[in-house]
């Protein structure tokens, strides 16, 4: 499937796995830092709903901070209903807006990962396919993408898949399933239960 075809595709699947959410299920905490299962909804939804020219203003308003920028703005959108920030996925899917100076994997990396965000702490099951997961943790570590791969956390490390055809690296060994793969390699610390190898003591200290 193209890439373009693939991020629609997400974003009408991670409607409809949240669109039933209670109340409770929304402010649940996601894998992302202190953001609730709302706001990385919301996250998802600023570059559907934000132009480029507010996003550098609110970047100028935020020290020239893209991080800041993105967090505001997230919240921003979090305050609208649930049920809106839902219809935007589902009406605006099939958007093909990528950040500046990147292609398409960089979308699709943020909703496959986001969305692990969300159905990992409310145990919700999804398979995502396999051919998506390769082309995610292929883009995220052949060339690590700041902000997403901590600087230096893969270094030296080889990394395994269990459930595909996919390693990269070399060195002491992280494996696992896809899934969790990718949550260890962008810094979710829950992932690292579901790992094994001789890798993951490494990899432990690094996202403590």
């Amino acid at each position: 499937m193209e890439t373009f075809a693939e991020i629609a595709d997400e974003r009408r699947r991670l409607a409809a796995l949240v669109s039933g959410l209670t109340e409770e299920q929304q402010a649940t905490r996601s894998l992302c830092g202190e953001w609730s299962v709302r706001d990385v909804v919301a996250h998802l939804v600023v570059p559907l709903e934000v132009g480029m020219p507010r996003f550098l203003l609110t970047m100028l308003a935020s020290r020239g901070s893209f991080d800041r920028a993105n967090v505001r703005l997230a919240r921003e959108q979090a305050r609208r209903p649930f049920d809106e920030l839902v219809e935007v996925l589902r009406r605006k899917a099939d958007s093909q807006f990528t950040p500046p100076g990147s292609g398409p994997e960089a979308p699709l990396t943020d909703l496959v990962v986001h969305g692990l965000d969300i159905r990992w702490p409310l145990r919700l099951q999804r398979a995502v396919p396999e051919e998506r997961l390769h082309k995610v943790l292929t883009f995220l570590t052949a060339a690590p993408v700041g902000g997403i791969v901590r600087r230096g956390a893969l270094d030296g490390l080889r990394f395994e898949a269990t459930d595909l055809d996919w390693a990269h690296g070399r060195g002491p060994v992280v494996r696992g399933p896809a899934e969790a793969l990718l949550l260890g390699i962008t810094g979710r610390p829950a992932a690292l239960d579901h790992l094994g190898g001789d890798g993951v003591p490494t990899l432990r200290r690094r996202l403590a």
